[in-house]
């Protein structure tokens, strides 16, 4: 569904603009709405989901035991710091102070269109993860079989 990098302003009251080529779409898959959590997985971003999306997301992480402190940890970012949002006139959203802080995104970020979701990086941990990926050499066997 969602593709693409954009670099984008984060505005002095916290909000970004959704790209415009992604506007009618959320509108029409996602009522407008997105929710906002933390990227359990690497550091620096923040994950964007369509709400339908997020339901199912939700739904699958609360389904884990919540003994095991692996899944607690899961069931916190993606779910205790969840955060709906909806479009605005403009197509801009909000983004909280705190998620913001905790992930240094500041005034430049980037968005990325990861097909279900978006990922908002700082733009600082977006380079670094660029040149890590650049860089990195541990391919799977799954990648290697790929046709690109």
């Amino acid at each position: 569904m969602f593709q693409g990098e954009t670099a984008i302003t984060v505005d002095d009251k916290g909000r970004v603009a959704i790209p415009t080529a992604y506007r009618d779409l959320v509108a029409r898959e996602c009522g407008n709405r997105l929710v906002i959590a933390y990227n359990p997985f690497e550091a620096g971003s923040l994950y964007l989901y369509p709400f339908k999306e997020w339901e199912r997301v939700r739904d699958q992480v609360n389904a884990l035991p919540k003994t095991r402190a692996a899944h607690r940890s899961l069931q916190l970012k993606l779910v205790g710091a969840a955060v709906p949002v909806e479009l605005d006139g403009n197509g801009r959203i909000g983004i909280p102070a705190s998620h913001r802080s905790a992930v240094g995104i500041e005034r430049k970020a980037v968005l990325l269109g990861m097909g279900e979701k978006f990922e908002l990086w700082s733009e600082q941990a977006h380079h670094a993860q660029i040149q890590r990926t650049l860089s990195d050499e541990d391919l799977s066997e799954h990648m290697l079989d790929l046709k690109l």
